[in-house]
């Protein structure tokens, strides 16, 4: 694919949070916008876990990013798997279509699931990263219920019975506490061999307590609140081993099918497409303006980024650095476009923080004001829904949450995975994808 000589082409790859606020900054600048991801939507994660928990659709928090920059005329949408950037030739390589030229680069790739190592966990545990991995999470929680209630051995129901979450940030925190809710009230009569109230959720955190991002004593109520759902809090247990039929953590070893790994990323090969310094979890080393070095022409943002904030600290892998990140480059490309090459260097805007645990409970961080209970779960729901891409996923989505809220029930929770083997059995294999959930959710981007 040849760029077009009368204007500059920017290729942007990845349409996450940072790839599609770069692609709103540059329109109208005069360039030719080239938009790549590896599928055709854009996913807001933050409520990923709701789809897994059979509490939202795919398509409430997902959107198409054809149609969410339809309006941009100037901006061209592919998608394909980029395998590799040739930054002497200005060369993108997609698989299935070619070689893309560029003039200006935003490599907005993300990160990638890690296993400290282990990447034989990958075969027992689920990832919670992608509206697929949603799905693979969604149909092992609801076919457990189902199997164990086709089951007569105590010691199998048992183990199917029993979830455990390795990883305590936002997002373990937030489905060990979905899954307990759906646990004790949505499917508690639905059964009549099997009593659903009784199963086990395990959240398993390495470090010495919950939202480490958090103050400390929203961290104890966080933990306090899961104990109320009835989950069993494990801090400072580290995974040790994961095969199909236990998990050792923190040197006891728990019978379980179903394992859901939240913890741990690892940034996607930006770096190593670009021959670039990296930090220890991969992400390219940049600098001030987000450019690689010796490349001026080439930026990398979000999780693929290490970005020393103003206390020398790596920023965070969040949505919000991402977006603020995009908008950033975005801006300082078109005006570059016009003529004007000086530009402050980027700087991050903290907003706040939260994270939710379960029906009328969150944890809000603003500034100096620190709010947790039924008020930061309604401020936690406005925030979410305001930055849901979408006039028809805000509205679906609150429908659906009023109505959780009267009733407990939850409509996503047909099983559709359940042909293979490996799902019949409680093991489902699932692949890595990109994102850090082990920092806290920012409000605004």
């Amino acid at each position: 694919m040849q760029a077009d000589h009368g204007r500059p082409r920017v290729v942007i790859v990845g349409a996450g949070f940072g790839g599609l606020a770069a692609a709103r900054a540059l329109t109208g600048s005069g360039a030719e916008i080239v938009l790549i991801d590896r599928t055709n939507h854009h996913l807001f994660q933050p409520l990923l876990y709701q789809v897994a928990t059979a509490a939202l659709a795919p398509s409430d928090i997902a959107g198409p990013v054809r149609s969410l920059l339809r309006r941009q005329k100037d901006t061209t949408v592919l998608m394909g798997e980029v395998t590799g950037v040739d930054p002497a030739r200005r060369v993108v390589n997609v698989s299935d279509v070619g070689a893309i030229d560029y003039d200006t680069l935003i490599l907005a790739t993300g990160a990638a699931n890690s296993w400290f190592g282990h990447d034989e966990w990958a075969r027992y545990a689920t990832v919670l990263k992608s509206l697929d991995d949603a799905a693979a999470v969604h149909d092992r929680l609801l076919s457990a219920f189902e199997l164990a209630e086709s089951r007569s051995d105590p010691e199998e129901v048992a183990a199917l019975l029993t979830f455990v979450v390795s990883g305590g940030g936002p997002t373990g925190v937030e489905l060990a506490g979905a899954i307990a809710e759906l646990a004790r009230f949505t499917l508690a009569r639905d059964f009549r061999r099997i009593r659903p109230g009784g199963a086990r959720v395990i959240l398993c955190e390495a470090g010495p307590r919950l939202l480490a991002g958090f103050p400390t004593s929203l961290s104890g109520y966080a933990e306090h609140a899961l104990g109320t759902l009835g989950v069993e809090v494990r801090v400072g247990a580290r995974v040790e081993h994961i095969d199909g039929d236990s998990v050792t953590a923190g040197g006891e070893t728990i019978a379980t099918r179903n394992v859901f790994w939240c913890a741990g990323t690892q940034a996607r090969p930006a770096a190593s497409w670009l021959e670039a310094d990296a930090a220890r979890n991969g992400a390219a080393k940049v600098l001030p303006d987000c450019s690689a070095p010796g490349r001026p022409e080439v930026f990398v943002i979000g999780d693929a980024a290490h970005f020393a904030g103003r206390d020398g600290q790596p920023l965070p892998g969040l949505a919000a650095v991402a977006s603020q990140q995009g908008t950033y480059e975005g801006e300082l490309i078109a005006r570059r476009l016009r003529g004007i090459q000086t530009a402050k260097p980027f700087r991050y805007r903290d907003r706040g923080t939260l994270a939710t645990i379960g029906r009328s409970r969150a944890v809000v961080v603003v500034g100096r004001v620190r709010l947790t209970g039924t008020v930061a779960w309604l401020f936690w729901s406005l925030v979410h829904l305001f930055l849901l891409a979408g006039f028809r996923n805000r509205l679906v989505v609150y429908v659906n949450w009023s109505w959780a809220w009267f009733t407990y029930g939850r409509g996503a929770r047909l099983i559709t995975g359940l042909t293979s083997p490996a799902a019949r059995a409680g093991k489902t294999e699932t692949a890595a994808t990109h994102h850090d959930e082990s920092q806290p959710r920012q409000l605004v981007p």
